[in-house]
């Protein structure tokens, strides 16, 4: 469904030129749920508004973004325009910020369907309506003659949710779609999430942080670090035993939400390099316990380990070479 190769983010300023997300590549299977995890400044994000054709104004997008078999990157803005929307519906981190203030929230799901010439009038606003019934809203009807700021923000979250999936997309960028939710109602999105996957049969990328999420939904994982690719593989693999030190960290810190009273934190130390600061060799080894001179001076390849792969020299698991 989706194929990534080499994919590049760059910005040119005043100290020339900054790479935001550095020649990564995957694939997203037809049906599948794909997340990509990382701290924030990963460039997970950025990733996730390339292949929407939403790169931020001034951003030169490179590589190949290969969606149903299309190459969209340098697509016209009116062909890319057909196909986000239609075959690519895409949930925002902020549904306040997404959703437009001075419109109800039925006529921006409407605006979806006349847009993309399924639905017009009467008909386009019942839809929206059955929408948000599809997506567990109490009252549509009401909700859909409601401005955004007259609902609450799960009820937000799931109008965007709505408008994602007007048009039945191939595809699903969610971009941290539980993040400022409280902990019932973000249990609600996922097993909405879940729901809309298997009756729509939607191919999903999810872009997240919270490892908790991950756990509930992914069938495979990609963790970034610093606008590169540090490891990739089916999710109860990685999870069970992660390969890169940075996984491990990641894991170690979600787990911490369990941990009895006056347990220490789980920490990394530092934090993620700043564009055009990038450190040579492992762009983790500044904060890396298991890091030698051979991480300083050489960049790691994704490479086979354990049930995936991971870009590491000394990876916490064996490689298909250490088992000869």
């Amino acid at each position: 469904m989706l194929e990534v190769e080499n994919l590049t983010v760059s910005f040119s300023g005043r100290d020339g030129r900054a790479v935001a997300v550095d020649g990564i590549s995957f694939s997203v299977a037809a049906g599948e749920t794909f997340v990509i995890i990382g701290e924030s400044g990963s460039g997970k994000s950025l990733t996730g508004m390339a292949i929407a054709g939403l790169a931020p104004e001034g951003a030169r997008v490179g590589g190949a973004i290969r969606f149903d078999g299309q190459d969209v990157v340098g697509l016209p803005d009116a062909r890319m325009r057909r196909v986000r929307g239609r075959q690519i519906g895409i949930v925002y981190q902020d549904p306040l910020g997404a959703l437009n203030p001075v419109h109800t929230v039925g006529d921006q799901i409407a605006e979806a369907l006349r847009v993309h010439g399924l639905a017009r009038g009467r008909e386009a606003m019942a839809r929206a309506v059955s929408l948000l019934e599809r997506v567990r809203i109490p009252d549509p009807a009401r909700v859909a003659r409601s401005y955004p700021h007259q609902i609450s923000g799960g009820m937000r979250q799931r109008a965007v949710i709505a408008m994602a999936v007007a048009c039945n997309p191939k595809l699903l960028i969610a971009d941290e779609p539980t993040t400022a939710l409280d902990v019932t109602i973000k249990a609600q999105v996922l097993d909405l999430l879940r729901d809309l996957k298997a009756e729509l049969s939607l191919t999903t990328l999810l872009i997240t942080h919270d490892m908790g999420v991950v756990a509930e939904v992914a069938d495979r994982i990609l963790v970034m670090y610093a606008g590169t690719v540090v490891e990739v593989g089916p999710a109860a693999s990685l999870m069970d035993r992660p390969a890169h030190p940075y996984t491990s960290v990641l894991l170690a810190s979600a787990m911490m939400a369990e941990a009895p009273p006056q347990t220490a934190l789980t920490v990394v130390p530092g934090g993620t390099p700043p564009l055009g600061a990038m450190p040579e060799g492992c762009r983790f080894h500044p904060r890396c316990p298991r890091a030698t001179a051979r991480c300083r001076a050489e960049v790691p390849v994704l490479r086979g380990v354990g049930g995936g792969q991971a870009a590491c020299h000394h990876p916490l698991v064996e490689t298909p070479e250490d088992a000869l």
